[in-house]
């Protein structure tokens, strides 16, 4: 089979992770990629299903992919990832030139699916369950030198704002021996930096125990494997639970010098009673008393977390915790979201649903105290020499990459993507930091 593809991704790491693969499937099958829809025979939308905005911006996409269907009835259009498999037959519904649904756990099956539409109509694939991980597939790798690594998917927690454990299911963990497999091949292909993914990656293991054995995450295990291969210079993962940041996790990362001085540590509120009704497993002091431990094992760590403004409930009081634990947690960057109910979840059917002035009100405040935080973080910079992975081209022609703490770094210069620099820090923003190249081996400093 020959003809074009695009594949639009909304949503997470995992997102593009599956979006590689479904470029790897393609390909295998004699596309090439293209970045016209009107020049595409398939093009893929793969979904988020996290926040709401999420539905709008499927179903926004549809509409304008709509007009270019009825110009090119060759066209056939797919609906992947999590709202896939939330939304099951309302999108063919909703939206009737949609040929192809295709679920989270259906990925191995998407060129039959397309087939069969050409042959017999729109097709639909949500199953619950699948044998075969996403990372099996074939891919077309988004970068030369960075790598999404898949080690787990799905979820065994029920966080009351999340949907996750239901498109994506119950947490399977791959084999330690595959992921090595995987990242000693990218690392042979010239791979420096991968991200290990996982819904709640810091669990990784814990269904793989023997039977009768009490569950065991092993993931303290696969960061020293993962540190081990060749080439791999720098370890990064996402997303983990603080919960399961346990003593053996901590002693990993500080022990092995391939893995990067950053961790993203979800807060979602600084009330200790939001925290119960969105049932997190922890309060605001244990909370700060892991990030305290955590922070005196690996000196100078970065921490970015996600915050939750206006869930259901959430009083003035409520939210003033969230300001005062934000204050003392220093989070070098917080991503914050309005609260926004997705149906399935328990809190979409919460009471007191806080009015959207309100919660408007609320994450502006929030938004400026960190904002002010990461700039006195960021401040504290100027100055040193970091080692930059230079990731491209970023502003006014300069290069763009990052420190291994994962701070975004302009600098004037030139150096390929995926080599290594080293840039004294010049100037501090609340999002990036300005340095110039320092004319020594990257090796020779830290950052």
């Amino acid at each position: 089979m020959t003809g074009r593809y695009l594949i639009r991704t909304f949503g997470c790491q995992m997102n593009e992770h599956d979006s590689e693969r479904i470029a790897g499937l393609l390909e295998q099958d004699g596309y090439a990629p293209t970045p016209a829809a009107a020049e595409a025979e398939v093009v893929v939308l793969n979904t988020c299903a996290v926040r709401e905005n999420a539905d709008n911006r499927l179903y926004g996409a549809l509409g304008h992919l709509k007009p270019v269907k009825d110009a090119n009835p060759r066209l056939r259009i797919v609906v992947a990832g999590c709202l896939a498999q939330k939304d099951q037959g309302r999108i063919q519904a909703r939206a009737p030139w949609v040929d192809v649904v295709v679920g989270t756990h259906a990925l191995p099956g998407l060129l039959d699916l397309i087939r069969a539409a050409k042959r017999d109509g729109p097709q639909m694939d949500v199953r619950e369950y699948t044998e075969v991980f996403p990372s099996a597939l074939p891919s077309r790798a988004g970068s030369p030198y960075h790598a999404w690594v898949s080690v787990s998917v799905g979820c065994d927690n029920h966080c009351t704002f999340c949907i996750v454990p239901l498109v994506r299911g119950a947490q399977r963990s791959r084999a330690l021996g595959d992921i090595l497999a995987e990242v000693q091949g990218v690392a042979a292909r010239g791979v420096v930096e991968v991200t290990l993914l996982g819904q709640n990656v810091n669990t990784y293991g814990r269904d793989l125990t023997a039977p009768h054995s009490a569950p065991r995450p092993r993931f303290g295990e696969l960061l020293r494997a993962v540190n081990e291969v060749d080439g791999i210079r720098r370890i990064r993962f996402v997303s983990p639970h603080p919960h399961d940041f346990t003593d053996d996790v901590v002693e990993a990362m500080a022990e092995s010098g391939r893995v990067c001085e950053h961790i993203h540590f979800p807060l979602q509120s600084g009330s200790d009673r939001m925290l119960r009704a969105m049932r997190r497993s922890y309060r605001a002091e244990r909370y700060l008393g892991w990030l305290d431990r955590i922070r005196a094992a690996i000196p100078g760590i970065a921490v970015t977390s996600d915050i939750i403004v206006g869930f259901p409930g959430e009083t003035e009081e409520d939210f003033e915790c969230t300001l005062e634990v934000t204050e003392r947690a220093r989070f070098d960057a917080a991503f914050t979201f309005q609260y926004s109910p997705r149906p399935g979840t328990a809190a979409a059917g919460f009471d007191e649903q806080v009015p959207k002035a309100v919660v408007q009100e609320r994450f502006d405040r929030l938004v400026d105290v960190q904002e002010r935080i990461s700039l006195e973080c960021n401040r504290q910079l100027v100055g040193r020499s970091a080692e930059i992975l230079v990731e491209g081209e970023g502003r006014k022609g300069n290069l763009r990459g990052r420190t291994r703490t994962n701070k975004l770094v302009h600098t004037p210069g030139s150096a390929a993507p995926g080599t290594f620099v080293t840039a004294r820090i010049t100037e501090a923003h609340p999002h990036h930091l300005t340095g110039r190249l320092e004319p020594v081996p990257a090796e020779a400093r830290s950052a």
